[in-house]
């Protein structure tokens, strides 16, 4: 069986029209509607082996769905090198924000020295969802215990009009908040970023349970 063969044994009609309002810039036609979940176990079956391989060479692939399974292959292959060619030829394929969103590539985790350059690429793409990308990546693995201040300065420099870029940035400020507030919130004191992602990230840091009650109240007042 093709991936595709797979995939249409789980469609689901009523989920195709739920997922076409997700995701309003691809055509309700290249849609399938595929639960998640089984997309995940569709590329857990075909890891690894030729129809895999073959799928994989398959580019551009026509469904939503398809581009799903392709980066949940790309996010198990475990050598760094591989995983990363694999990566950087699918990007560009990415058009819109679930497929960039949903694939954390294991074997990044244990590569965060070699992963930063490529992180810093990725965000100075001019491909929308590659720079996407680049700041999840970055939100993942370095606001914890490999941060350092200047990466905000990567993603608060970054331009662009495109909502789905825009709502990255904010994103990322807003987890930023959570989890490095006295290096974050100067961005904000000193409005570094233009006034939809400031105000975005400061209304998604206020939602958020892991901010403070006390760090909520001031965000309040630089809205």
């Amino acid at each position: 069986m093709t991936v595709y063969e797979r995939l249409i044994e789980h469609k689901d009609d009523e989920y195709r029209d739920f997922q076409s309002n997700l995701v309003p810039n691809i055509s309700r036609d290249r849609i399938l509607g595929v639960r998640t979940p089984e997309m995940r176990k569709i590329a857990k079956e075909v890891f690894g082996t030729e129809e895999g391989k073959e799928f994989m060479e398959e580019l551009p692939h026509q469904y939503y769905e398809e581009n799903l399974v392709h980066f949940f292959l790309i996010a198990q292959i475990k050598d760094f090198d591989e995983c990363v060619r694999e990566t950087e030829c699918f990007l560009p394929y990415i058009d819109c924000w679930p497929v960039c969103d949903q694939s954390s590539p294991k074997s990044f985790k244990k590569n965060h020295e070699r992963l930063l350059p490529l992180i810093r690429k990725w965000i100075d793409s001019d491909h929308v969802y590659t720079s996407r990308f680049g700041m999840r990546m970055l939100m993942n693995e370095f606001l914890d215990d490999d941060f350092k201040p200047v990466y905000l300065d990567w993603v608060a420099s970054k331009e662009g009009d495109d909502y789905y870029l825009k709502m990255m940035i904010a994103w990322y400020f807003a987890t930023a908040l959570a989890k490095q507030y006295d290096a974050a919130i100067g961005v904000f004191e000193e409005h570094r970023l233009d006034d939809w992602c400031h105000k975005k990230a400061i209304q998604k840091a206020i939602e958020s349970f892991r901010v403070t009650d006390e760090h909520k109240e001031y965000l309040k007042t630089l809205r």
